[in-house]
C-alpha cells in the first residue's frame, strides 16, 4: 500500500495461504491497510477511493496543484499465485504464456484497476519480428503482384523502433497485413510459413494475454471487511430503512449491519415493511369477504407471510448454530421476529424468557453481528472470498476470544483470512510465523508493515510477548498436586535438596509441581487459582512476620486448612526466631558461603545462634544476594552427598518433603 491516510509506504507483506494476523498498537494503521486491501476487488455497497478523504492528508496539496495526477498514484497493488487450473485458463487464451505463474492487480486513487501477469511476457516489440519482416519483404518483392502489399508493409513499419510494442492499432494492422501476405507465400514453403507464424504470434500476443487476464480477473476473490462498526441493530424500522434505502440516505455504518440481515433473508426493507401493512382489506375486492377476488388476495397474502415466517426461521436456525459453537452454550436461542413496522432480533436463554439483543453482552451483541455481516456477505459466489476482520472479537471475554480464534481457523479453510488485534488472546503461540506487525514510528515515515518480528517501536510486539507469557502462566495448571513457596529462592532450595533426597529414596513424590510467588502476600493468589482449577495445592511460608500474616488469612486457611498450610518453624532448631528456608539449613550455608563465596559469618552465626541466619548475611555482607546464596548452595549440593548435611538438617528435610507429601497425598 502506497499514499493511502497514514501510509506512505507499507513495505512488501506475505500473506499466508489460509490465516493472516496484522499486530500493532492504536492508530499504528492496521486499519488502513485492511481498507486498502479491500479496494482490489470490493463489494458493490463499498465507498471507493476518494483524494480527499484518502490520500494522506499532510501531502494533499500535492493532489490540488496538480503534481500528482489520481490515475498515476498506485495505492495498492496484490500479487496472487496461480493455481494449475487457472495457469491452464492463462494457456488456452494464449498459449505462448508459459511463463506465467501469478496475476497482478494494481489499484490506482482514481479508482481505475490495471494488471499484468507479474514478470511474465505481456506483449512483443518491433524487434522481435524485424528480421522475419525483411527477409519476408523480400521474399514477397519477388512474387508477382506483390508489389502493393510490400509497400502497405513499408507504410506500416515506418518510423517504428525497435522498442515499439506489438500492441493496440499497430498489431491489429500489422495482423491485416499478414492477411493480405498470406496467399502470396507458396503452400509448400515451410520456411516462410513458419516466418509467417512466428509474425502472427508476436503480433497476436498482447490480445491474447489481454484475453487471459479478462479470464482470471473473473476468478479475482471478493474481500470482505468487517469492521466492530457494523452492528445488527436490536429493533429495525422496516418503513424507515427503506425510505432511506429508496432514497439513497444510508449510513453505511448505522446501517450496514440491518442491510445484511435482511440480504441474509432474502428480502429488501420495502417486502417486509408491506408485508406489515399488506393484509388484504374485502372492502377493496368485489363480492367483500366472501368474493373469490378476496379470498385469492388472502391466500397470496398468506403465502407471503409464510414464506417470511420460513426464512426468519431458517436463518435463526443458521445464526444460532454458529454462535453456539463459539459462544459454549448449547441452550442460547436467537430468534428474528417480525412486529408491525419492527423486525425484532431477540435472544432465548436456557428457561424460555425472550429479551431484545441490545440486552445481552457487548461480546455476544458482537458476535451475533459478525455471524450475521459475515453470512450475507459471504454466500454463493462469495464462497471464495478474503476476509479482512478489523479487531475481532474485542469485546469478547479473553477465553471466548480464544474460541473465537478457532473459529476464525476454521473459517479460514475455505476463505483466506487477513486480520488485525492487539490483543494476546488473539494470537496464538503457535502462530507466530503468521503474525505481521505494523506500526508507526513517525507521521513522517507512516504505516509500515514488517514480516519479521524485528520492530522499531517495542510496544508493537507487547500482544506477543504476553501471549507468551499467558501460555507460561497456564503451565502452572500442568500438573494436579502443586507445593505453592513464597519465591523463587525457596523454590531453589525445595527443587535441589528434592533431587538429592530422591537418590535416597525420601524426596516429593513425581506428580508434585514447585510453584514460586513473588512473596508470601501473593500465596494466596496462586492457591485460588490452582484449586478454581480443581487441583491439589499446598503453601510452604517461612516463619517471618510476612508467613505468619499469610498463614493467619482466613481465605487461605478456608482453601487449604491448616494440615496443607506447612510452616519452616517445624522443620529447624526450635531456638531460632522467625526461621526462613535457610535456616533449615543453616550450618551448611554458613560454611558453604565462607569457602564458596568468601562471606564469613561463622563468629556471629555462633554468637547469634537464635538470629535469622539471612538477617546475618545482610548484616555483615556487603552486597549480600539471596539468590547468588542459594545458587551457590545448589553447586555445592551437586558435588557433596546427603551425609555432609548435618544429621539435624538432614532430619529437617527429610520430614518437610515428608509432610509435603502426605499433605498432596
Amino acid at each position: 500500500m502506497r499514499d493511502y491516510r497514514s501510509v506512505h509506504d507499507s513495505g512488501d507483506i506475505e500473506i499466508e495461504p489460509h490465516k493472516t494476523l496484522l499486530v500493532g498498537v492504536n492508530e499504528a494503521g492496521k486499519t488502513a491497510v485492511l481498507t486498502a486491501l479491500q479496494q482490489i476487488k470490493a463489494p458493490e455497497d463499498v465507498e471507493v477511493f476518494s483524494a480527499l478523504r484518502d490520500y494522506p492528508r499532510s501531502r494533499y496539496t500535492e493532489v490540488q496543484r496538480g503534481a500528482r495526477d489520481p490515475s498515476d498514484v498506485r495505492v495498492v497493488e496484490a500479487r496472487f499465485a496461480l493455481s494449475d487450473a487457472e495457469k491452464a485458463l492463462v494457456l488456452e487464451a494464449s498459449p505462448q504464456s508459459t511463463d506465467v505463474s501469478e496475476y497482478c492487480a494494481y489499484r490506482y486513487l482514481d479508482n481505475s484497476l490495471r494488471w499484468n501477469f507479474g514478470s511474465a511476457r505481456l506483449r512483443a516489440t518491433f524487434t522481435d519480428i524485424q528480421r522475419d519482416l525483411t527477409r519476408m519483404r523480400a521474399y514477397l518483392s519477388k512474387r508477382e503482384g506483390a508489389a502493393e502489399v510490400a509497400a502497405a508493409l513499408d507504410e506500416l513499419i515506418a518510423g517504428k523502433s525497435a522498442r515499439t510494442p506489438l500492441s493496440g492499432t499497430f498489431a491489429k494492422n500489422l495482423l491485416s497485413w499478414l492477411e493480405t501476405a498470406l496467399p502470396l507465400i507458396d503452400e509448400g514453403d515451410a520456411k516462410e510459413e513458419e516466418r509467417y507464424d512466428r509474425i502472427k504470434a508476436a503480433a497476436g500476443l498482447d490480445a491474447a494475454v489481454t484475453e487471459a487476464g479478462a479470464a482470471i480477473s473473473k476468478r479475482v476473490p471478493l474481500f470482505v471487511y468487517y469492521s466492530s462498526y457494523f452492528t445488527v441493530r436490536p429493533r429495525i424500522h422496516l418503513a424507515s430503512l427503506a425510505r432511506r434505502e429508496e432514497a439513497g440516505d444510508i449510513d453505511q455504518e448505522y446501517d450496514f449491519g440491518n442491510l445484511c440481515l435482511l440480504r441474509l433473508l432474502g428480502l429488501t426493507a420495502k417486502e417486509l415493511s408491506e408485508l406489515a401493512s399488506g393484509e388484504p382489506v374485502p372492502a377493496n375486492h368485489p363480492g367483500g369477504v366472501n368474493g373469490a377476488a378476496y379470498q385469492t388476495a388472502v391466500k397470496e397474502h398468506q403465502a407471503r407471510l409464510d414464506d417470511r415466517h420460513y426464512r426468519l426461521n431458517a436463518a435463526s436456525v443458521d445464526l444460532t448454530k454458529s454462535i453456539r459453537e463459539v459462544w459454549g452454550d448449547e441452550d442460547v436461542q436467537l430468534r428474528l421476529v417480525p412486529d408491525g413496522q419492527y423486525l425484532k432480533v431477540v435472544v432465548v436463554d436456557d428457561i424460555g424468557v425472550e429479551v431484545e439483543l441490545d440486552q445481552r453482552s457487548e461480546g455476544f451483541r458482537w458476535l451475533v453481528s459478525f455471524f450475521v455481516v459475515f453470512k450475507a456477505q459471504a454466500q454463493a459466489d462469495l464462497k471464495n472470498a478474503i476476509l479482512l476482520l478489523d479487531e475481532p472479537g474485542l469485546s469478547l471475554h479473553a477465553l471466548k476470544q480464544q474460541e473465537f480464534r478457532k473459529t476464525v481457523s476454521r473459517l479460514s479453510e475455505d476463505n483466506q483470512v487477513v486480520y488485525t488485534t492487539h490483543s494476546p488472546f488473539m494470537v496464538g503461540t503457535d502462530e507466530l510465523d503468521l503474525v505481521r506487525i505494523v506500526e508507526m514510528v513517525s507521521r513522517e515515515a507512516g504505516t509500515k508493515v514488517h514480516t519479521r518480528l524485528v520492530v522499531d517501536d517495542p510496544r508493537s510486539v507487547y500482544p506477543l510477548q504476553a501471549a507468551l507469557g499467558y501460555e507460561l502462566a497456564q503451565s502452572l495448571f500442568g500438573q494436579s498436586r502443586n507445593l505453592v513457596c513464597e519465591g523463587m529462592t525457596d523454590m531453589m532450595y525445595i527443587e535441589a535438596l528434592n533431587t538429592a533426597f530422591t537418590d535416597e529414596r525420601k524426596g516429593l513424590k513425581s506428580s508434585i509441581a514447585l510453584v514460586p510467588a513473588s512473596s508470601a502476600s501473593k500465596v494466596i493468589y496462586y492457591v485460588t487459582l490452582l484449586t478454581s482449577q480443581k487441583l491439589k495445592a499446598a503453601a510452604l511460608l517461612d516463619s517471618d512476620q510476612a508467613g505468619d500474616m499469610a498463614a493467619k488469612q482466613d481465605e487461605l486457611v478456608q482453601l487449604l486448612t491448616q494440615k496443607r498450610i506447612l510452616r519452616t518453624k517445624d522443620y529447624c532448631d526450635a531456638g531460632i526466631s522467625r526461621p526462613e528456608i535457610e535456616d533449615l539449613l543453616r550450618e551448611t550455608l554458613v560454611l558453604m558461603a565462607r569457602d564458596e563465596l568468601g562471606w564469613d559469618v561463622t563468629a556471629t552465626a555462633a554468637a547469634q545462634s537464635a538470629r535469622p541466619i539471612v538477617d546475618i548475611f545482610r548484616k555483615e555482607i556487603t552486597g549480600f544476594s539471596k539468590y547468588k546464596l542459594g545458587r551457590a548452595f545448589i553447586r555445592w549440593l551437586a558435588a557433596h552427598e546427603v551425609a555432609d548435611l548435618t544429621a539435624q538438617e538432614q532430619e529437617g528435610v527429610t520430614q518437610l518433603l515428608a509432610d509435603v507429601n502426605k499433605a498432596l497425598a
